[in-house]
């Protein structure tokens, strides 16, 4: 895995979300987006990670600030998180691997001892201008929404 580094322009996404509309980062030109990469659909830590964003999307919203999260999970897988957990942002669908490679964010990962082929949680905050401000190489998923909103408190 080659994680991006900040200062660069984003990869350009054009993907389905969970209700199977066109998601491209260039329709949220002028506003921050905060995509986060996840690696699947309702497991313990991601389920965690999609809940704290959903709890405090309004301060989100408030700071104009655009919320979409990432995995290789097909749109239908998608669509039943995104409903389970009444999230009210996007969630991009990658099966192809594009952006989570495009991203360096696909790669080698060791669990109880195995290793195996994933999505790394890697969050990366992109500009109004389409640069990556920000990258959040290690996230801890309950936590992790509030360090985005005090990264963001601290910038303005």
């Amino acid at each position: 895995m080659s994680i991006l580094q900040e200062g660069i322009p984003a990869p350009a996404i054009a993907a389905k979300d969970q209700d199977g509309k066109l998601v491209t980062l260039e329709e949220y030109r002028g506003r921050k987006v905060v995509l986060y990469f996840y690696p699947k659909d309702d497991t313990p830590g991601c389920t965690k990670e999609a809940c704290a964003f959903r709890d405090n999307f309004p301060k989100f919203n408030s700071a104009g600030v655009e919320v979409l999260g990432v995995s290789i999970d097909d749109e239908g897988k998608h669509k039943k998180f995104s409903e389970k957990y009444q999230l009210p942002f996007r969630l991009v669908s990658d099966p192809d691997k594009r952006i989570v490679e495009a991203y360096g964010v696909w790669g080698l990962k060791k669990f109880m001892g195995r290793e195996y082929m994933g999505t790394a949680r890697v969050t990366y905050l992109i500009n109004e201008e389409g640069i990556i401000e920000h990258v959040w190489p290690k996230v801890t998923p309950a936590q992790h929404a509030e360090e985005l909103l005090n990264y963001l408190q601290q910038k303005t």
